[in-house]
């Protein structure tokens, strides 16, 4: 969130490409509420634990992961300073879509090897999406990055604000968690502006 408030959408804005960014940014809105709709009715039906893969689940954060990829491999196209606060930002939120994603599979059966090896193959996706976002869109108009970055960034907000925050209220709140989530959006703040 940090990436996107202190870096991405002042850009967006800034570059005259606001008519591209808010049709973007409404593209990605869609997109992944329905892809969430779609989520919840899979899983609907795997709800006893046991039940296997939380298809719907590992649809979305492999969808997620790929635009996470794209959003590295424009970033890195855009500029070295815009490309390094995306790829650590991403990082940090992969790190803990891959906690989550893997604590998830365990609860529903399946070993730990297993599913650290699920979630790891929909990390790769992270990789094809960066390779083929700096390849694709290398060489893309601004109101091209425009577009495709504000469609990323509803994606990575919905999967931040949807996804892993209800996730974490689901967990006894303490003080501490509060306070890491504030100390990791300060830091990607600050590095936005430096």
């Amino acid at each position: 969130m940090a990436a996107l408030a202190g870096e991405v959408l002042p850009d967006l804005r800034n570059e005259g490409s606001l008519p591209w960014a808010i049709a973007g940014f409404v593209a990605g809105t869609a997109v992944m509420l329905a892809l969430g709709a779609l989520g919840r009715r899979l899983e609907q039906k795997q709800e006893t634990p046991g039940s296997g893969l939380p298809v719907g689940l590992l649809v979305a954060v492999g969808i997620d992961l790929l635009l996470d990829g794209i959003l590295v491999g424009l970033g890195a196209s855009l500029g070295a300073r815009q490309g390094l606060i995306l790829t650590i930002a991403l990082t940090i939120e992969i790190l803990f879509i891959g906690l989550s994603v893997t604590i998830k599979l365990t609860r529903n059966g399946l070993s730990r090897t297993r599913a650290v090896a699920t979630t790891s193959s929909l990390g790769l996706l992270t990789g094809v999406g960066a390779v083929g976002g700096a390849a694709a869109l290398g060489g893309a108009s601004n109101q091209t990055l425009a577009l495709v970055l504000a469609f990323g960034a509803a994606a990575l907000l919905y999967l931040v604000v949807e996804e892993l925050l209800t996730e974490a209220h689901e967990h006894t709140e303490t003080a501490f968690l509060g306070a890491m989530f504030f100390l990791g959006f300060l830091t990607i703040y600050v590095m936005a502006g430096l």
